[in-house]
C-alpha cells in the first residue's frame, strides 16, 4: 500500500504555485501592451473618418466655393457625411472662421479610447490636410 502512494505521479503544490506566478508575470507584461494596441486601433476610426470629411469638404468646395460646417454629433447631408453606424467612440464636427478659405474637422473622444482615464483627447485635420491632436491623442 505504501509503495503504491510513492509511485503516484503528479504535481506538487510548489510546482503549481510556480506556474501560477509565471503566468501572472507574463500577464502583467502583456496587458499594458494590449491596451495600447487596442487604443491605437480605436483612434484609427477617427483618422479614417476625418480623412473622409476632408475629401467630402474638398469636393463640396469645388462645387460651391465654400466649406460647410456642422456641430458635434451631427451628420451633414450637404457634403454627404453620415455618422458611423452604431455607437461611435468620437464626436465629429467641422468649424470655420471663414468658410470660403478654411475649415478644421475635429474628432473628440466620446469615450476613453487610449486608456488615459479622460475623454478630452482630440484629432484635427484642416483644409490643407494638416493634422493635429491633443490631450494624449496624436496622428
Amino acid at each position: 500500500m505504501l509503495m503504491r502512494l510513492h509511485n503516484r505521479r503528479g504535481f506538487t503544490l510548489i510546482e503549481l504555485m510556480i506556474v501560477v506566478v509565471i503566468i501572472g508575470i507574463l500577464a502583467a507584461l502583456a496587458i499594458p501592451k494590449f491596451i495600447k494596441v487596442t487604443g491605437k486601433a480605436k483612434v484609427s476610426e477617427a483618422k479614417t473618418i476625418l480623412k473622409e470629411i476632408f475629401t467630402l469638404e474638398k469636393a463640396y468646395f469645388n462645387e460651391h466655393d465654400c466649406y460647410r460646417t456642422f456641430a458635434d454629433g451631427a451628420s451633414c447631408d450637404a457634403i454627404g457625411f453620415d455618422l458611423p453606424e452604431g455607437t461611435s467612440r468620437f464626436q465629429y464636427k467641422v468649424e470655420s472662421t471663414d468658410t470660403t478659405a478654411n475649415f478644421t474637422a475635429q474628432a473628440t473622444e466620446a469615450v476613453d479610447v487610449d486608456g488615459s482615464g479622460s475623454t478630452t483627447g482630440y484629432l484635427t485635420m484642416d483644409q490643407d490636410g494638416g493634422t493635429g491632436g491633443g490631450n494624449g491623442l496624436t496622428w
